[in-house]
């Protein structure tokens, strides 16, 4: 978590809307070889969901593990069963 009052960085990352002054709310996870991993944005009024934000952690944290070798499906949660990235799962990753 971070403030940049004066928009420097927001401007960097694209999310400084400089006709309110103000950066809108970017999360932006960058793992340690620098590579950003996870990008949202939200306007400035809308609230960010802290239990989302914990899940998409976790789940950057186990894929990077894994070296890639799993992938976390839609709504994944720690422990729970992740999924081999392949061909094969394309339109598969949000159980029906």
């Amino acid at each position: 978590m971070g403030s940049d009052l004066s928009g420097k960085v927001g401007t960097l990352y694209g999310v400084y809307d400089e006709k309110a002054g103000i950066n809108l709310r970017g999360i932006f996870f960058i793992d340690p070889d620098g590579i950003i991993r996870v990008v949202q944005i939200y306007d400035a009024p809308i609230g960010i969901n802290f239990e989302e934000l914990v899940r998409m952690i976790e789940a950057a944290q186990q894929v990077r593990a894994s070296q890639g070798a799993e992938a976390c499906p839609a709504n994944w949660k720690l422990g729970k069963s992740t999924l081999k990235p392949s061909p094969d799962l394309a339109g598969k990753v949000y159980p029906t």
